[in-house]
């Protein structure tokens, strides 16, 4: 699991959340540091904002595509505006929400992604 968000405070709150659930999470401040690391290619799921300095959460989603790695993702923003979430999830974002994010929430859609047969 990949926590790419620039806020040090939800990277932190998310991070334990995975902890807590047995995961092993990585966070990072930016899709570029994410894009550059060695979690890129093992990260079985990504909890990302969709608002970020330099490449925003969408333009990461573009990136994972064109690159060809098919990995679920869940947006997070503090904006949760229709037309975002419409585009995320027209590009397969598994899902979209508004912060705060309530944790229950978001093991649900980690369970969605990683388990769709249940």
């Amino acid at each position: 699991m990949s926590v790419v968000d620039d806020d040090e405070s939800v990277r932190i709150a998310m991070s334990s959340l995975l902890r807590s659930l047995g995961y092993d999470a990585c966070v990072f401040a930016s899709a570029e540091a994410f894009l550059a690391s060695p979690r890129l290619h093992d990260s079985a799921c990504l909890i990302v904002d969709m608002h970020m300095p330099g490449m925003t959460g969408l333009d990461l989603q573009a990136e994972l595509r064109s690159r060809h790695r098919d990995v679920p993702i869940i947006f997070i923003t503090g904006f949760p505006e229709e037309t975002l979430r419409r585009r995320a999830e027209a590009a397969g974002a598994v899902g979209f929400f508004g912060k705060p994010v309530d944790g229950g929430i978001i093991i649900r859609c980690l369970d969605a992604a990683l388990h769709p047969s249940r």
